[in-house]
């Protein structure tokens, strides 16, 4: 089954904040698929790279699985997957 990125839909981050995702966009220079997406709220405190905003992600890494070998205690399969109410 193909993984697919849903708009209005919440995701968990590897490292564990949310990312609420708002649309799909394209990148004008290259037309590659983007994930625009917000984090914000407390799970976001202390994450180093991801404090409250906005932010526009490839989507292919969107969808890409974890690095296990950069970081081998994470048991996320996917660096971003849904969370199922």
């Amino acid at each position: 089954m193909e993984r697919e990125v849903k708009p209005n839909t919440i995701y968990r981050h590897f490292k564990g904040f949310k990312a609420y995702v708002i649309t799909i966009a394209k990148n004008t220079e290259t037309m590659e698929d983007m994930v625009i997406y917000v984090c914000n709220g407390d799970d976001v405190a202390n994450k180093g790279d991801h404090q409250d905003g906005i932010y526009a992600r490839p989507l292919k890494m969107f969808l890409s699985e974890v690095d296990h070998e950069k970081y081998p205690d994470v048991k996320q399969k996917y660096r971003f997957e849904e969370i199922k109410n």
